[in-house]
């Protein structure tokens, strides 16, 4: 996911002038996104069949894997087909508001951009579908945790309260490594509403398109040393995971810990990941 959070990488910086609003024109008609019909030759992706891949799966599993160890994996969520038009896209700068080259701030290397309104439908679609499940998760947890508020259960509904308090700027996002590349460790916070997980898909094969580069998390437990979790992902694969702590069980209950992702340095080649955060940014 994006590095430097806290804090957050600048949004706003040089960049593509971000389109107002949350509305417009479906983007499935851009190349690299089209689903209306093959296009030089090649079948164009399933995008229509998203929503029912993320109804379908095993939410019970995830919820249990979030649990015990504070992310979820999900094989296979995108096709190949899917993973390339994607990786493909990072090269067209109309779908993006705003490009952040980590080294610049101290956040790693490598660079990632942020989708511009209105999102390209596949994004918006994976978004929409996999909120739901996840906001029944998060609603437990802040309710383990003593924490307010509760999530309603559908995206839009919470997006409108993200834009009511002036967090209105996409939050969804490509990345890209190349050879020495990596992302400190950080959490993905934008402003006062934060949704409490957030979903990255692998765009790449690893050992095929890229060494090295895997996705780690920690974990900051109170009193006691940081716990490290390497997720090993192929391509198309989903990880959920905590933005910034989670509920665990202890001898005398429920307590907190402070989660941060990122992503060791590559070894070779190029690596391109899909971010999908539920919250907008101020």
């Amino acid at each position: 996911m994006s590095a430097g959070h806290l804090p957050h990488p600048g949004d706003g910086l040089s960049a593509p002038q971000a389109v107002a609003g949350i509305g417009g024109a479906d983007r499935e008609s851009v190349p690299g996104f089209g689903s209306g019909g093959p296009r030089d030759g090649e079948p164009a992706p399933a995008w229509s069949g998203l929503s029912g891949r993320c109804a379908a799966l095993d939410w019970a599993a995830i919820a249990a894997e979030l649990d015990d160890f504070g992310c979820a994996t999900v094989p296979g969520l995108l096709s190949a087909e899917e993973c390339q038009r994607l990786a493909a896209a990072y090269a067209k700068s109309e779908l993006f508001r705003s490009r952040v080259v980590m080294e610049r701030h101290g956040f790693g290397k490598g660079e990632y951009q942020y989708f511009a309104h209105p999102l390209p439908s596949p994004i918006a679609r994976l978004r929409g579908a996999l909120y739901p499940p996840l906001a029944a998760i998060a609603n437990r947890w802040y309710e383990a945790m003593g924490l307010e508020p509760r999530f309603p259960p559908g995206h839009a509904e919470f997006i409108a309260r993200c834009h009511a308090a002036g967090q209105s700027r996409p939050t969804p996002l490509l990345l890209r490594y190349r050879a020495g590349d990596y992302n400190c460790l950080h959490q993905d916070l934008y402003g006062e509403h934060v949704f409490p997980l957030q979903a990255a898909v692998l765009l790449s094969a690893p050992g095929e398109d890229y060494t090295g580069g895997e996705f780690v998390l920690t974990e900051q437990r109170p009193r006691m040393q940081s716990r490290a979790e390497v997720v090993p992902l192929g391509r198309g694969d989903m990880v959920v995971f905590p933005v910034f702590h989670r509920p665990v069980n202890g001898a005398r209950g429920v307590y907190r810990v402070n989660m941060r992702h990122g992503v060791s340095r590559l070894r070779s080649g190029s690596r391109h990941t899909l971010g999908i955060i539920f919250h907008d940014a101020s």
